[in-house]
């Protein structure tokens, strides 16, 4: 419904030229600016009045002391979500505002783009179900380790005090009454947090916009189709940058596979497409000081290139 108005927008209203490389670059910013800037007031209004009804220090203990399977509770949370990088920002944020531990917010964070229902029936239709089914294994473990690696590295520090603070928000000693007041509450979350971001949020997908219509996917195949043994990180290198969901992305993937680029090379463009884009680091970055927007990208960014590898092994122990 929402690309449907959009679309309507763009092309009748404004009448651009539906063929137009400027055209797809403001319908996609139109889109997902809409898009996103809703998911982010109503996931946070929402999240924001249950933690009204949710005792926060218990819920934080039963995450932390479970080693690792708040991690993966929240990466598998994660893979059954069907959102963009920019878009699991949200729930994300909303996490953090409920007092979750940094490491077990990054693991939804990094798994969530990395795989979702629709990616999957389409990965079994291209790759088959063994393929499919590792894809999806490996995206869930990535979403874990680096998780628990960026949970043992006490980063808290590092995010911005003034939009999320590394412990719950809500003192256990307030009482609400009235199903009215705890939404009122969540609502008045969401709307300071999307005060302190949408600005950051407008440039992320303007930036991703521009990348997604005027990159050439011929000058993406040319440069990984001749870097050798460094394929791998070199597809990952050129992913980064991109923006678009892991669906949007596949039939590119599908393509380099095709033109015999070897599979890890072309799902680690992929997951580098999906999980790791420069958009998703502006709107972060309002979120975090620079030196957590790093650590985090190149943590997954060394994850991502090692399953590539592992991918390209498997293909040629297989073949």
């Amino acid at each position: 419904m929402l690309q449907l108005i959009v679309d309507w927008f763009v092309y009748s209203v404004f009448r651009f030229n539906p063929d137009s490389r400027l055209a797809g670059v403001f319908n996609f910013f139109i889109y997902d600016s809409v898009k996103i800037l809703l998911l982010l007031f109503v996931m946070i209004s929402v999240i924001a009045t249950l933690r009204t009804f949710l005792p926060q220090d218990k819920v934080k203990r039963w995450l932390t002391a479970k080693k690792g399977m708040g991690n993966l509770f929240a990466s598998m949370f994660g893979a059954v979500t069907p959102f963009c990088s920019c878009s699991s920002i949200p729930i994300f944020l909303s996490f953090l505002e409920a007092g979750v531990p940094l490491g077990v917010t990054f693991s939804f964070l990094i798994t969530s783009p990395l795989i979702n229902e629709y990616l999957v029936v389409l990965m079994i239709g291209f790759f088959g179900w063994k393929i499919t089914l590792l894809y999806v294994l490996s995206g869930i473990i990535i979403g874990v380790v680096c998780g628990l690696i960026l949970g043992k590295m006490k980063l808290e520090r590092h995010l911005v005090k003034d939009l999320i603070s590394s412990k719950s928000q809500l003192p256990q000693e307030i009482k609400y009454k009235g199903f009215k007041i705890r939404v009122a509450f969540g609502i008045k979350e969401a709307k300071s947090i999307v005060a302190k971001l949408w600005a950051w949020i407008l440039v992320g997908v303007g930036i991703g916009a521009i990348i997604h219509n005027y990159v050439p996917q011929q000058a993406i195949q040319a440069v990984i189709s001749r870097a050798g043994i460094f394929s791998v990180p070199i597809a990952t290198i050129l992913g980064v940058p991109m923006y678009g969901s892991c669906a949007a992305i596949l039939p590119i993937a599908v393509v380099l596979f095709q033109k015999g680029i070897p599979l890890g090379t072309a799902l680690s463009f992929m997951m580098a497409t999906a999980a790791l884009s420069f958009p998703e680091a502006v709107i972060l970055r309002r979120a975090m000081k620079l030196q957590l927007v790093a650590v985090f990208f190149g943590i997954t960014t060394l994850a991502i290139i090692f399953t590539g590898y592992l991918f390209n092994l498997l293909q040629r122990l297989l073949s």
